[in-house]
């Protein structure tokens, strides 16, 4: 396989999965990590390795060494592996997924933003999300009619905080997950509830038109859930831990045991809170943004341009989903093409900017 962003949370399980099921890893494309990087090479001796930047290059321990975005496109259209692990973060993704695609091969999908500003253009039946929600509904899924699909969201750094406060959160607070670690932009949509609509959008382009919603359960140990038509309403258990999804994306005939069961006993109690606007602004276009799933390009950019403005200090943590939804607001077109859905991109964040 070939597996973009190694050094990151998903790229680190993932290679845990790949070892497990004795895949070769052909590629490895990774940022600034390079310590990690060179290990991950030593454990698994890729023939190809690409850095994000020129410098970084002489740091890694391997002989064929590129790098850059370019780079990254290459060495999937050359490549001989039939499997694209994308777990590269942002908007930075979406061309590999459309390379891999074009290329024939399938794609394990963790990079969110592939779907949410591109969905239109991409052939969907192709890739196997990685996200747990979006396994959560993909493995929940019977031959019965549906009513909704449900998501569960953590609620972020910021869910018990007095809403008095958020206006002075920095970025040190939005790192304060309650539940788990994961990269700093990620962190940051999840205290802004911005991953879940993105989550959304995702399962909205992978499963089609119907009711979609999300609610927070505080202790995700439930990703998601299924209302059917009849009445009944199932839900998946497991512990948030990637690597299940990361398996069945790798190895679809899963007969083995990868995480412990969920004890009911200990876990005593669940608690379910609604995402209300007053916490999470941004949840006042969810319903308009699953009707046109399309302007999904226009919040993934304003967000990425609003967080580098947050990171800066040059606005505060609530401005990050006012400034997404200004650009909601003003930016009404539908990409006709993969190529407005870049030139719309552009257009974005130089008004946020």
């Amino acid at each position: 396989m070939i597996l973009l962003g190694s050094t990151g949370s998903i790229g680190v399980n993932t290679l845990k999965v790949a070892k497990k099921f004795n895949i070769s890893v052909e590629v490895l494309v990774a940022g600034n990590n390079i310590n990690l990087l060179n290990t991950q090479i030593l454990n698994h001796a890729p023939k190809t390795v690409v850095v994000a930047r020129q410098e970084d290059v002489k740091n890694v321990n391997h002989k064929n060494v590129l790098f850059g975005e370019e780079a990254i496109l290459k060495v999937i259209e050359d490549s001989n592996s039939e499997l694209v692990v994308n777990a590269l973060v942002g908007f930075l993704g979406l061309r590999p997924t459309l390379t891999a695609l074009a290329c024939n091969k399938r794609v394990a999908l963790a990079n969110k933003e592939s779907l949410v500003a591109g969905g239109n253009f991409i052939d969907t039946s192709k890739i196997q999300p990685i996200d747990s929600e979006h396994f959560g509904l993909w493995y929940l899924m019977q031959n019965r009619p549906i009513e909704k699909m449900i998501i569960t969201a953590s609620g972020g750094a910021f869910r018990d905080w007095d809403i008095k406060r958020l206006s002075s959160a920095t970025l040190a607070d939005t790192q304060k997950h309650p539940n788990w670690s994961m990269g700093q932009k990620i962190t940051i949509d999840s205290a802004t509830m911005v991953n879940k609509i993105f989550e959304l959008l995702e399962a909205r382009w992978l499963f089609g038109e119907g009711k979609y919603d999300a609610l927070i359960e505080t202790k995700s140990l439930i990703h998601a859930l299924i209302n059917f038509r009849d009445g009944s309403t199932t839900a998946h258990f497991a512990h948030a831990d990637m690597q299940l999804p990361i398996a069945y994306a790798l190895n679809g005939n899963m007969s083995e045991n990868i995480l412990g069961h969920v004890d009911l006993l200990k876990v005593g109690s669940l608690e379910f809170r609604e995402i209300t606007c007053d916490r999470y602004p941004i949840w006042q276009i969810k319903a308009e943004l699953l009707k046109n799933p399309a302007r999904g390009v226009v919040i993934n950019a304003a967000n990425e341009a609003a967080i580098e403005k947050f990171i800066n200090k040059e606005i505060g943590f609530m401005d990050i989903s006012k400034a997404i939804i200004n650009a909601y607001e003003k930016f009404t077109d539908l990409p006709k093409s993969i190529e407005d859905v870049f030139a719309i991109d552009e257009e974005v964040r130089r008004y946020i900017r």
